[in-house]
């Protein structure tokens, strides 16, 4: 049965310039949700992002670094991580045939590394970005996140991931080179649109509005026009990256949210 579950992996605060850049530096902090999501298929099961590694509530500065740590709080609680979460289906990281990437961003990939099992699909230029020290530099990718002998699976452009249109993968490039979202059909007249931080909340799409964050400008506001046009004139229910105020509306684990 195809199911959709949100599932919370991580908190973060730090100042809402970031999301809004119009917004004066430290004149308002925002905590905002790192959400994963566990999709149920026939064919197996998917999950969408990895969340914040489980040691960034432990000794931030460790995992992130000063510079890190200083920029973002971990306001998680106990248990808001990917391998507790799936307990709560009774599943463990073995159980995931496929792990999804966004991107390479800490927040969308810290639990990687306890999926050694899963083919792990990721755009092809977020790979290659990844895995060039002169690229790198320029993303803040942490080879902590992501450098692991795992089975990554490159994805060039859109991925109908098991061929009957339920689950299709779409790059919506410009945040990062290779950031993709993903796309799933629960019902024929139901549809729903994970964007990643191809759009971090719904003011962001209303508004047009880019955030600080962005490898490439002009590719991110096309992305955010594919995502709106998915919203506005297909009816998709977009689930925006890290939305506090839509988090508080829709359904958490372990109840469905499709």
């Amino acid at each position: 049965m195809l199911q959709i579950f949100s599932m919370p992996c991580g908190w973060l605060e730090f100042d809402s310039k970031i999301f809004f850049p119009e917004r004066k530096r430290g004149e308002q902090m925002i905590t905002i949700p790192v959400p994963s999501y566990l999709i149920t298929h026939p064919q197996g099961n998917v999950v969408f992002d990895t969340g914040v590694h489980c040691s960034v509530m432990k000794d931030p500065v460790a995992r992130l670094g000063v510079a890190g740590a200083k920029s973002f709080t971990s306001r998680s609680k106990p248990n808001e991580e990917i391998v507790a979460q799936l307990a709560q289906f009774k599943l463990t990281p073995n159980d995931i045939k496929y792990v999804i990437n966004s991107h390479f961003h800490f927040d969308h990939c810290g639990g990687n590394e306890f999926f050694p099992q899963s083919t792990i699909l990721v755009q092809k230029n977020e790979l290659q970005t990844a895995r060039d020290p002169e690229l790198n530099k320029k993303t803040n990718f942490d080879p902590q996140d992501w450098n692991h002998t795992l089975n990554y699976q490159a994805v060039d452009g859109e991925l109908d991931l098991f061929g009957d249109g339920a689950l299709v993968l779409f790059p919506t490039h410009g945040h990062t080179p290779g950031h993709q979202s993903l796309r799933v059909q629960v019902t024929k007249s139901a549809a729903f649109v994970m964007t990643g931080d191809a759009c971090y909340t719904k003011s962001n799409m209303d508004e047009n509005r880019l955030p600080l964050i962005a490898s490439d400008r002009d590719e991110m506001y096309r992305s955010l026009g594919k995502l709106r046009d998915l919203r506005d004139k297909a009816g998709a229910t977009i689930l925006y990256g890290h939305d506090p105020d839509q988090w508080r509306e829709i359904p958490h684990a372990p109840n469905a949210l499709a």
